[in-house]
């Protein structure tokens, strides 16, 4: 095991957050940019949650709450950090979060190329649900 902190991250560190997604996240979303991490920790502080060990930014997840849904965005933990127990602190992290807020139920956005992200979130106990489909339209240039 190693010696791991979880902690929410502050709005001076989007540009290191977004360095690790690029080499650590699989996909990318319309708001990675320093302005879209900076508002999301700016309207809900907590919800950004980083993993470090020995001072290096080894795992994220976004655990957002908006009053009503309990919300996990970008798991995503270092490849030479993988099954070591990052994961599974990260989101330990998320569900007493949403737990303290209130929340009764994670909601996971999961890419469907991305297999070994659902292995690992069957693993932590979340299932697919096929009823339901994501729809989405940007606003303002992509």
């Amino acid at each position: 095991m190693i010696d791991l902190s979880v902690r929410a991250a502050g709005a001076a560190e989007a540009e290191a957050v977004l360095a690790f997604w690029k080499e650590a996240a699989e996909g990318t979303s319309i708001t990675d940019d320093v302005a879209g991490v900076t508002r999301l920790v700016g309207r809900d502080p907590g919800a950004l949650l980083l993993a470090e060990a020995d001072g290096l930014l080894v795992g994220t997840v976004i655990a957002g709450y908006d009053g009503w849904r309990c919300s996990l965005y970008r798991l995503a933990v270092l490849a030479s950090y993988r099954r070591r127990g990052v994961g599974t602190a990260l989101l330990d992290a998320a569900e007493r979060r949403f737990l303290a807020v209130g929340g009764r139920r994670g909601d996971a956005m999961v890419l469907v190329a991305n297999e070994r992200a659902q292995r690992a979130w069957a693993a932590a106990g979340y299932h697919r649900e096929d009823h339901w489909r994501r729809w989405v339209k940007p606003f303002g240039p992509a």
